[in-house]
C-alpha cells in the first residue's frame, strides 16, 4: 500500500481562477494517495490542498488540440476547473488516485463493521417464554376424513329440466 506522502505524480497544470475574468493560472501539482496539492508560481504563497475525503469525482473531461479540460467536484458540490497538456494525463491520474482512495475508505468501513460485534436484541416476553419451555416432539398427523357440515339445514338440490 502506498503511504499518504508518496508522490504519485508531479508537474504543471492550470486552474481556472474564481475571479471575474476566470483566467487560467499555472500551478505545480503534487498528487499523493490522499490529496492533490497545488503550489502557486510565487514561492511564498501557501499551497492549496484538495484532500480526497472532500472530493466527489473528476468530471467533464474534454480534449481539444492542446489541452485536456476537466472538473473536480467536491462533496459540497463546488466545481473546480483545470486544464493540462494533452499528453500529461493529469485528469486520469487524479481520477485513479481518487477511486483508489474511495475504495480503501469503503474497505476500512466494511472491515470496522465486520469486527464490531452485533448487539444482542432483547427477546419479547412471549418469545422468551417459548424459548424457556422444553419442546415436545410432535407426532405426524394422520389425514382426516372430510367432516360433515355442522349445519343440519337441508342443502338446496340442483334443478333438472
Amino acid at each position: 500500500m502506498k503511504s499518504p506522502d508518496e508522490v504519485l505524480r508531479e508537474g504543471e497544470l492550470e486552474k481556472r481562477s474564481d475571479s471575474l475574468f476566470q483566467l487560467w493560472k499555472k500551478k505545480r501539482g503534487v498528487l499523493t494517495s490522499d490529496r492533490l496539492s497545488l503550489f502557486p508560481a510565487s514561492p511564498r504563497a501557501r499551497p492549496k490542498e484538495l484532500r480526497f475525503h472532500s472530493l466527489l469525482k473528476v468530471d467533464c473531461v474534454e480534449r481539444t488540440g492542446k489541452y485536456v479540460y476537466f472538473t473536480i467536484v467536491t462533496t459540497d458540490r463546488k466545481e473546480i476547473d483545470f486544464r493540462c497538456a494533452g499528453e500529461s494525463c493529469w485528469n486520469a491520474a487524479i481520477a485513479l488516485a481518487l477511486i483508489d482512495f474511495q475504495n480503501r475508505r469503503a474497505l476500512q468501513g466494511f472491515r470496522s463493521r465486520q469486527e464490531r460485534p452485533a448487539p444482542a436484541a432483547p427477546a419479547a416476553p412471549a418469545e422468551a417464554a417459548e424459548a424457556a419451555a422444553p419442546s415436545e416432539p410432535s407426532e405426524p398427523s394422520e389425514p382426516s376424513e372430510p367432516s360433515e357440515p355442522s349445519d343440519p339445514s337441508p342443502q338446496p338440490q340442483p334443478r333438472t329440466p
